[in-house]
């Protein structure tokens, strides 16, 4: 008996379609100081207003809230579950304001309420205002993977890593969706990419969907 007929290939010993995809993104805001500025301004503004004042010393620098723009404002009540998020988001496209990234931040919010169309077309409404939108690539991807289409799936997570080549989640969904159209190659590359960008993190499916890929490519 040979090694092939000891180990058939059509023999799956991991699972592959039981594992879950990496989910959606928010889109962040252009800088990474804006993104804490909303964490910032109730720290050090808004929590003031709601115990005694403090009488200042002498020379000491009094912190005042600081101005956000409408996206931050939406961004804001986003991370904190607030469902003003959604006017926030659409007040911030009206003004202009990262329109691309409050659409798809708006397609996220609609995607993990169900309404996978309206999120469609909120990742579209990215896409054209920013044709190279790594997020909204990705969340796409997301999509057409939901929809068992892995092939569009696949291009929107290579277009999302070719926006940004440090994008932990493509690079784990393109390892699941390449492994699941057995291109074993691909899917090893791409998850191997994925533990460098997430070093020490103690990933067990990672590693299991590996095992699974390096038998294939030895069976192969």
């Amino acid at each position: 008996m040979t090694q092939r007929e000891k180990h058939p290939s059509n023999v799956i010993r991991f699972p592959v379609e039981a594992v879950s995809k990496r989910g959606f993104k928010r889109a962040a805001p252009p800088d990474k100081a804006a993104r804490t500025r909303g964490a910032r301004m109730e720290r050090e503004g808004q929590m003031n207003l709601f115990g005694a004042p403090a009488r200042p010393r002498l020379g000491e620098v009094v912190p005042l809230p600081l101005q956000m723009s409408p996206f931050e404002e939406a961004l804001l009540l986003d991370e904190q579950g607030d469902a003003r998020a959604v006017d926030a988001y659409l007040k911030a496209i009206e003004e202009d304001d990262c329109e691309a990234d409050a659409w798809c931040n708006l397609g996220v919010i609609r995607s993990t309420g169900g309404s996978l169309e309206v999120a469609f077309d909120c990742f579209a409404s990215s896409l054209a205002a920013e044709p190279r939108h790594a997020e909204s690539h990705y969340n796409i991807g997301n999509l057409y993977f939901e929809m068992g289409d892995y092939k569009l799936a696949r291009t929107h997570y290579e277009l999302a890593i070719d926006v940004n080549p440090e994008f932990p989640s493509a690079f784990f969904n393109l390892g699941l969706v390449t492994a699941l159209t057995e291109d074993y190659a691909s899917a090893r590359a791409a998850l191997l990419r994925y533990k460098t960008l997430v070093p020490g993190a103690a990933d067990k499916v990672a590693d299991e969907l590996l095992g699974y890929i390096t038998s294939a490519i030895h069976l192969s």
